[in-house]
């Protein structure tokens, strides 16, 4: 084979739905639910894909739609990682396009009747989401970020996960263990030996990612397994349930006088990350 080397393509990423299962699952809903993953293009060290953060928000995107009566959209998967451009094969985007490619899909699924966007995210340096999903509410729309930091947290705990969401930043444990549970093809020999910490990264913004790692990893890979990373997961889907909940409330559930659970995502930097680049990412 011509080349620099043997590639490994992954398949089954994009749905497949037709017009007619769209009509279908929306038929008897007041507000119908879409889902976007949005992902990234970086390096993740050199035992997991350029793809990873991609993957990841597909994983937490595919689980959600098997569990809610959600519309799953095909992922973005070139995004914001200006701060990984030190390494070869990472692509960025700038966030202001980001932005726009985000209000556009929102704006189009209204148009089809589609009112409530989930922003599945995979990639914690997407910091612009957040100021999607307020501008969007800002107007009266109906639109999320997720997971937030609780939810990570909440998934971590579940899952056993030893490292901390500050140490665990970059193609650490939790993302390792995602992978290992979803894409296990994917994970390349060397994360066993991988670890690194710098949890004291202050000038990451300024500096970028590779002021405080040579290998691109910031966290414990070690730890990942295919076990951990399929109770992420599940708990991930559990807590999806308030954000359903929120972007479906109507106006009849309103005036019953219950509050619905706020999910909490689009406050900080790690908010809404799936893998918070303040964290993880």
């Amino acid at each position: 084979m011509s080349g620099s080397g043997e590639r490994t393509a992954v398949h089954g990423l994009l749905p497949a739905d037709t017009t007619e299962d769209v009509r279908t699952r929306g038929a008897d809903r007041a507000v119908q639910v879409a889902v976007l993953p949005v992902g990234s293009f970086e390096q993740h060290g050199p035992y997991l894909p350029l793809a990873t953060d991609t993957l990841v928000a597909c994983a937490m995107a595919r689980e959600i739609a098997a569990a809610y009566p959600v519309h799953l959209l095909p992922p973005v998967t070139i995004a914001c990682s200006h701060e990984h451009a030190a390494w070869p094969g990472t692509v960025s985007i700038s966030s202001v396009t980001l932005h726009s490619v985000v209000r556009d899909i929102a704006a189009s699924l209204r148009r089809s009747g589609v009112e409530a966007l989930v922003l599945v995210n995979g990639h914690g340096g997407n910091y612009v989401l957040g100021n999607v999903v307020q501008e969007s509410s800002a107007r009266g729309g109906r639109m999320a970020l997720f997971p937030a930091p609780e939810d990570w947290e909440a998934a971590r705990e579940r899952a056993g996960v030893a490292t901390s969401l500050l140490t665990d930043m970059h193609a650490g444990e939790i993302e390792t263990s995602i992978l290992l549970h979803a894409h296990p093809e994917l994970v390349r020999p060397g994360y066993e030996s991988a670890d690194f910490t710098a949890d004291d990264r202050r000038h990451l913004l300024t500096l970028g990612m590779s002021a405080y790692t040579d290998s691109g990893v910031i966290g414990r890979p070690s730890l990942g397994s295919a076990e951990k990373g399929e109770e992420i997961l599940a708990s991930l889907v559990d807590s999806f349930g308030a954000y359903f909940s929120l972007l479906t409330a109507t106006a009849a559930d309103s005036s019953g006088g219950g509050a619905v659970d706020s999910p909490g995502a689009g406050a900080g930097e790690s908010a809404g990350t799936g893998a918070g680049e303040g964290e993880r990412g």
